[in-house]
């Protein structure tokens, strides 16, 4: 198996999370930065990541990747005195709601990417595109705080669900990155506990976040971003 995936990608960090969590060995393929587009189409027509090969298998969009993961390789690893992370990505009886959940959750991300991207390019919160995909997120996690189930569970009763590393591992994405946004944790707190609960977690604590933007060209031990 390998996943190619370039180094600030949050999207890949989730599918690095959940490989982590089912403990499933696989060849690296890290890339600081984004690669011609040919060489990027031979695993990806989209010309993104993360990109996914399992033997005679590609894939491609984090979530597929992790609907294969979670299908093909049901086991996972346990890690001690920790909440067992799902054994299924939809749950029988409650499939609509958990893809609803998750399409959600994925817009979430493209609404943050996308204002990251504009970030690179010089384009500011000021900008009304900017602005309207700021304003989605709010909207998006009041949602997400009604959502969860207490400030001691996620989404799903008595596990850790890909939903929850998904929104944790977002908000991370913004806590980290200099996007200048700020998601009001005081506001929300039981997405501020799920986030504070992961962050210690094993599989995310092997999967630090990174960020990239133009000029990065390696990083520090600590995660700092070296520029050229």
């Amino acid at each position: 198996m390998r996943l190619r995936f370039t180094t600030g990608s949050p999207f890949a960090r989730v599918v690095r999370i959940v490989l982590s969590e089912k403990d499933i060995a696989y060849e690296k393929t890290e890339e600081i930065t984004t690669t011609a587009a040919a060489e990027r189409s031979r695993d990806a027509p989209t010309l993104q990541v993360p990109a996914l090969s399992d033997g005679e298998t590609s894939l491609w969009d984090s979530l597929v990747i992790i609907e294969y993961l979670m299908t093909r390789y049901p086991d996972n690893k346990a890690p001690a005195g920790s909440m067992p992370f799902a054994s299924e990505l939809l749950r029988g009886g409650r499939e609509i709601e958990d893809r609803l959940q998750l399409a959600t959750l994925q817009t979430l991300g493209t609404s943050t990417a996308t204002i990251s991207q504009l970030k690179w390019s010089g384009v500011g919160l000021d900008n009304d595109f900017a602005a309207k995909n700021k304003e989605r997120i709010g909207y998006l996690l009041d949602w997400f705080e009604t959502q969860l189930i207490s400030t001691e569970e996620g989404f799903v009763p008595g596990v850790v669900s890909v939903q929850d590393i998904c929104l944790a591992a977002w908000l991370m994405f913004i806590d980290n990155r200099p996007l200048g946004m700020d998601w009001q944790a005081d506001r929300r707190p039981k997405i501020r506990s799920l986030v504070g609960r992961l962050s210690n977690r094993p599989s995310f604590t092997e999967n630090p976040i990174w960020w990239w933007e133009p000029g990065v060209i390696g990083y520090s031990e600590d995660g700092t971003p070296q520029y050229a």
